[in-house]
């Protein structure tokens, strides 16, 4: 699997996100300034409800920007055994059923399900516990996460 492939379609689907959310925010500020919203009295809150939601949506659109930056300035290194798993690695995991899944250790910001190929890949950042969790992992290492009796269990089948 190509990493740089991933990394490319996590920056064109960030880019796409970016657009939505500034729509987003276009449509509740315009809402929130039209004139017919202006509140009548104290039980007229469409304005300020749409003031609140433009403001969500434009703090939404300034972490995707802020993850862009992330995820171009990011560079995929080679695995390393030695060191394990690290930032950047593609990662085969296979649960107690067997059931495999692809992960790619990338930035936080860009987690999202990607296909390359015919292969679905899940982008999971360091923060998360499943990605802390494989941090330093080797080939044939288990790995767990969450607390008894909801613990899971997988194993590292490989990496890139």
């Amino acid at each position: 699997m190509d990493k740089f492939l991933l990394l490319q379609q996590v920056l064109e689907r960030l880019a796409e996100d970016l657009l939505q959310a500034e729509h987003a925010a276009r449509v509740a500020h315009e809402t929130a300034t039209h004139e017919e919203n202006i509140a009548e009295n104290k039980y007229d809150t469409l304005g300020l409800e749409a003031a609140y939601l433009a403001a969500g949506q434009a703090r939404r659109a300034e972490a995707i920007r802020q993850a862009m930056v992330n995820w171009r300035q990011f560079r995929p290194s080679p695995y390393d055994a030695s060191k394990g798993i690290q930032l950047g690695a593609l990662v085969c995991l296979v649960d107690s059923d067997g059931k495999q899944q692809q992960l790619f250790l990338g930035p936080g910001g860009g987690s999202m399900k990607l296909v390359s190929g015919a292969q679905p890949v899940q982008v999971i950042s360091c923060e998360a516990p499943l990605g802390r969790a494989m941090l330093g992992k080797c080939e044939g290492d288990e790995v767990s996460i969450g607390d008894a009796p909801i613990r899971q269990q997988f194993e590292v089948l490989r990496v890139e």
